[in-house]
């Protein structure tokens, strides 16, 4: 190994295990009943993502100075039998290079305002704790080389996205659309998960360089049939779907602004919005391998971008108007994804990511100078839009307002469609588990469900 390839290594190393470390220095203190001030907590995230930023700045010069596109390291070998191969396995590339970057850049910038903003603010340690949980996850998803690596960053960036959207626990609408994002996230992870299981099935593991083709990214050439590709090409669509709020589960972002305006800028408007899209370019060779799954891929971003670019027009809140406006921008970048346009969609991601970020920043400020402004004038300042439906004499416009307002009513159909058939079969499945144990016990066997619950927050708790 030359100096040049072992510096790689280690710069990639620090890129990775910065962000556990935070989490760990972070997340042990609370448990041992050790509060952190705020000092130290802003600087400890600000020295990582720094160090991370020009770690991840480092090895993309070295890349380019000695014209390498591709930098695999092996962690470990979790199991290695016959036809049988889990291994935890990181690479730099052309696409996870870039991903990182931005990652750190955006996350050291929230940070930064953060600090301000969640200045006293009761949970604040949760708050950057839950944050260092996500930024792990997004580096360990944007360097994963198997599918496995890619999962556990995939579950930790949903776990800390639907806690940090119900961060404000004294609330009952946080914690019910906490709950909304956490479901749609466990059926995004279903689909991961069953397509990993399936690459296993036909491959006896998970390495992306060993089904993608070893080439680098995006010249990669898959070994899977075109039916294969197919199969775990939709299961992976389902997958970006749920986590990017693509049609038809694009009714959980606007619950999602129920979390802190830092969180919201750098999840549903920079980085976790994107990281569906992000799934898409990594296995990018299967959508080469079929067609069928490219025009699929091609018709939900499409979908998604008109939807969205509907929706925005009647969000009466700022957040939500922000977040469905950058849902049509990632409903373009999918379809850029599926009609094969692959750097043109990382651009867009890169670029997409930092401009929705300085807007949701930058939200709080522009209302009140916007209401300072108005002041000053002494009248309403006029939308830049058609007039409401009301004012309108075509009764067409006035049900497409509505159906606007009510996001197309997408929300609904799942509830009635998905939701509750599931729900009542589960409610029959839990009368019939009830009835077992307490004839088995002779009395309620089931007392937790009669004890008090705790009406407080996490951090009221001894």
């Amino acid at each position: 190994m030359s100096m040049l390839d072992w510096w790689m290594q280690v710069l990639g190393i620090i890129i990775v295990v910065g962000p556990f470390l935070l989490l760990v220095g972070l997340g042990i203190p609370p448990l041992l009943s050790v509060k952190l001030s705020e000092r130290a907590v802003s600087r400890s995230v600000q020295f990582v993502t720094s160090v991370g930023l020009l770690a991840g700045l480092g090895l993309l010069g070295l890349m380019l100075s000695t014209g390498k596109r591709h930098v695999p390291i092996v962690l470990a070998h979790w199991v290695d039998i016959p036809d049988y191969h889990m291994l935890l396995k990181i690479e730099f590339d052309r696409l996870s290079v870039p991903f990182v970057i931005l990652t750190f850049l955006l996350c050291g910038t929230i940070s930064a305002f953060s600090a301000k903003y969640m200045h006293r603010e009761g949970g604040f340690n949760r708050f950057h704790m839950l944050y260092a949980l996500f930024l792990t996850g997004m580096i360990v998803t944007s360097v994963s080389g198997t599918i496995e690596t890619l999962f556990a960053g995939w579950e930790m960036v949903g776990l800390s996205s639907a806690l940090l959207v119900a961060f404000y626990q004294e609330r009952p609408a946080p914690m019910r659309n906490g709950l909304h994002v956490w479901v749609v996230y466990r059926v995004s992870d279903a689909a991961l998960l069953l397509a990993s299981i399936w690459l296993h099935h036909l491959r006896g593991h998970g390495n992306f360089d060993a089904f993608l083709g070893a080439t680098p990214w995006p010249d990669g050439k898959t070994i899977l049939s075109s039916w294969d590709a197919l199969f775990v090409g939709v299961l992976l669509l389902a997958a970006a779907i749920g986590k990017s709020a693509l049609v038809p589960t694009s009714g959980w972002l606007p619950r999602a602004m129920e979390g802190p305006t830092p969180s919201s800028a750098v999840f549903y408007g920079a980085l976790s919005v994107h990281l569906g899209a992000f799934l898409l370019l990594r296995v990018s060779p299967l959508l080469d391998q079929s067609l069928l799954l490219s025009a699929l891929v091609v018709v939900v971003g499409l979908t998604t971008a008109i939807f969205a670019a509907l929706f925005t027009r009647v969000q009466t809140d700022i957040k939500c108007a922000l977040s469905f406006a950058s849902l049509t921008q990632v409903g373009l970048i999918v379809a850029e994804i599926g009609l094969g346009f692959r750097y043109l969609a990382l651009i867009h991601i890169l670029g997409h990511g930092c401009v929705r970020t300085l807007q949701f920043v930058r939200a709080p400020t522009l209302l009140l100078d916007h209401r300072r402004l108005e002041d000053a004038l002494g009248t309403r300042l006029g939308s830049q839009y058609a007039p409401p439906p009301e004012e309108a004499a075509d009764s067409f416009r006035s049900r497409f307002y509505r159906w606007a307002m009510e996001r197309g009513y997408l929300d609904a159909f799942l509830v009635e469609r998905c939701v509750r058939p599931i729900l009542a079969i589960f409610v029959f499945c839990d009368s019939l588990e009830r009835r077992w144990t307490d004839w088995l016990s002779g009395t309620r066997s089931r007392r937790t469900e009669y004890l008090q619950r705790h009406t407080g927050t996490a951090d009221d708790l001894p």
